[in-house]
C-alpha cells in the first residue's frame, strides 16, 4: 500500500514537474508566434499594395512601369524595397516591340495620387484612361509629356502645377470632359495639338511667357467662347480650326502671319479685327467661318492666300488692302452673299482661277486714281468706289442744332463737301474737308439754317 502510494506520489509529483513547463513553453511558444504572425502581415502588407505595380530599378530609383491592380483611387508609393520611387514609365519601343506607358488603357483607374518624390511622367502614361476624373501631379515635375492624358474621357479638371515648363505634343488631346485650364506663367511651349478635340472647353488663360502656339492646340473645342492671347505669341497657325463656339478673339499685335486654317470653321465668329502687324493671310485662314460679317484687314497686309474667305456665307463686303499683288484660288469661294469686294489699290496682276465660284452678286470696286481696271476683274463686274453718304443710320439728321451725316469711304482717303441751295443753278462750294482716317468721318453743318434749303455733294480733291 505504502509502496502504491509512494509510486503515485512520485508520478504526479513528476508529471506536475513535467506540466508546469510545458505550460510556460507554450505560452512563450504562441507569444512568438503571434509576434512573427504580426510582422508577417506587416511584412505581407506593403508586398500586396507592391504587387499592384511592375517596376526596374536603375541606379538606385523606381521607375513604375506597370499596374495591375484592380483600379478605382491608386496611390503611388513614395518608396518601394527602400528605393525612392521617381519616374513613371511612357511608352517605348524595346527590340522593335512597344511597351506601353505604364497606366495606358486603364479603364478601371479613377483616381491617382501621384508623390513628391516623383520628376518625370513619361509619355502617354495615362492614355486613354477612360474613367480618371482626377489626377494630381506635385511641383517636382516639369514637363507634361506627349500624350500623357491623352484620350482620358472623364477628366473634367487639371490643375498644371506651376513648375511645368513645357506641354508636350497631344498632351491632353480628347479630354473631352476638361473644362477649363490655366496655363502656368512659367510654361514656355505648348505642343502639337495639346488640347485637341477637347470639346468641353470654355475658357484657356495662356500667361504672357508663351510665344507659340503649335498647329492644332486647340482645334476641335467646339465649346470654347472666347480667348486672350498676350503679346508674347508670335505664331499660332491653325491653333483654332474647327472652333466652332468661339465667338470673340483678341489677336496681339506680335501676330505677323495668319496662318493655315487658323480659324477655319470657326461657325460662330461673327467679327475679328487684324492687327496692324499682320502681314500676311494663309489658306483657309477664315474659309468655312459662315456667321462672319465683318472683318477689317489692315493695310499692313501683302498677301491673301486660297480660299482664304471661302464659304463665309454672312459676310457681305470686303476691303482688300492696298499691296496686294495677286488673288489666290477660290479667294471668296462659295461666299454665296458676299456683294461687294473693295479694292484700295491697283488690280492684282496675279489672279487665281475660280475666286468668285458660287459668288453671283458681287460687284468689285476701285478707287478713282488707281490703274489696271478692267470692265471686270476675275469674271466679276467692276465700278468706280465712290464716297457715301450715310441717309439711313443714326447719324443722318438734326443734332445738336446741327445737319450732319457719317461719310464712308476708304481709310485714308480725303473728301470735300460741298454745298449749293439751287439744283436749277447750281454754284457748289466747299464747306469741309475729312480725312477719313479709319474709313469714316462725321461731316456737320452749322450754318444749314440759315438757308431756305441746302443741297450737299461729295467729291474727292
Amino acid at each position: 500500500m505504502s509502496e502504491r502510494m509512494t509510486v503515485r506520489n512520485l508520478a504526479e509529483s513528476h508529471r506536475a514537474k513535467v506540466t508546469r513547463p510545458s505550460r510556460q513553453v507554450l505560452l512563450s511558444i504562441m507569444k512568438q508566434t503571434v509576434k512573427l504572425l504580426t510582422l508577417s502581415a506587416l511584412l505581407l502588407l506593403p508586398a500586396v499594395v507592391q504587387a499592384q505595380f511592375t517596376f526596374t530599378t536603375n541606379n538606385g530609383a523606381i521607375t513604375i512601369t506597370g499596374y495591375t491592380g484592380p483600379g478605382g483611387d491608386v496611390t503611388i508609393p513614395n518608396t518601394t524595397n527602400g528605393y525612392p520611387v521617381t519616374s513613371i514609365a511612357g511608352v517605348s519601343v524595346v527590340n522593335g516591340v512597344l511597351i506601353q506607358g505604364a497606366f495606358a488603357n486603364c479603364t478601371t483607374l479613377t483616381n491617382i495620387t501621384i508623390p513628391d518624390s516623383i520628376t518625370n511622367i513619361g509619355s502617354f502614361a495615362f492614355v486613354a484612361c477612360i474613367n480618371l476624373t482626377n489626377v494630381n501631379v506635385p511641383n517636382t515635375v516639369t514637363t507634361i509629356e506627349d500624350g500623357t492624358f491623352n484620350g482620358c474621357l472623364s477628366l473634367a479638371s487639371f490643375i498644371i502645377p506651376n513648375s511645368i515648363t513645357n506641354i508636350g505634343i497631344g498632351a491632353f488631346a480628347i479630354c473631352s470632359s476638361l473644362k477649363g485650364v490655366i496655363i502656368p506663367t512659367n510654361v514656355n511651349s505648348i505642343g502639337f495639338q495639346a488640347f485637341y478635340a477637347c470639346a468641353s472647353l470654355t475658357n484657356v488663360v495662356i500667361p504672357a511667357s508663351i510665344t507659340s502656339i503649335g498647329h492644332d492646340t486647340f482645334a476641335g473645342c467646339s465649346s470654347l467662347a472666347s480667348v486672350t492671347i498676350p503679346n508674347s505669341v508670335t505664331n499660332f497657325d491653325s491653333a483654332f480650326r474647327n472652333c466652332t463656339g468661339l465667338i470673340s478673339l483678341n489677336i496681339p499685335t506680335s501676330i505677323t502671319s495668319i496662318g493655315f486654317q487658323t480659324f477655319y470653321t470657326c461657325t460662330s465668329l461673327a467679327s475679328i479685327a487684324i492687327p496692324n502687324s499682320v502681314t500676311s493671310i494663309g489658306q483657309d485662314a477664315f474659309a468655312s467661318c459662315t456667321s462672319l460679317t465683318n472683318i477689317a484687314i489692315p493695310d499692313s497686309v501683302t498677301n491673301i492666300d486660297e480660299d482664304a474667305f471661302g464659304g463665309c456665307f454672312s459676310l457681305t463686303s470686303i476691303i482688300i488692302p492696298p499691296n496686294i499683288g495677286s488673288i489666290g484660288y477660290g479667294m471668296f469661294y462659295d461666299s454665296t452673299n458676299l456683294t461687294a469686294v473693295f479694292f484700295k489699290g491697283n488690280a492684282p496682276t496675279n489672279i487665281g482661277p475660280s475666286v468668285f465660284y458660287g459668288v453671283n452678286s458681287a460687284i468689285v470696286y476701285y478707287l478713282p486714281l488707281a490703274t489696271g481696271w478692267e470692265a471686270t476683274f476675275a469674271g466679276r463686274p467692276t465700278a468706280l468706289w465712290l464716297p457715301q453718304a450715310q441717309t439711313t443710320d443714326a447719324s443722318f439728321g438734326v443734332r445738336t442744332n446741327q445737319f450732319g451725316f457719317n461719310i464712308n469711304w476708304a481709310s485714308g482717303q480725303t473728301v470735300v463737301v460741298e454745298a449749293c441751295t439751287n439744283l436749277t443753278s447750281p454754284v457748289w462750294q466747299s464747306i469741309q474737308t475729312n480725312l477719313l482716317t479709319t474709313g469714316s468721318a462725321y461731316f456737320s453743318d452749322s450754318q444749314w439754317a440759315n438757308y431756305p434749303g441746302r443741297f450737299y455733294r461729295l467729291r474727292s480733291p
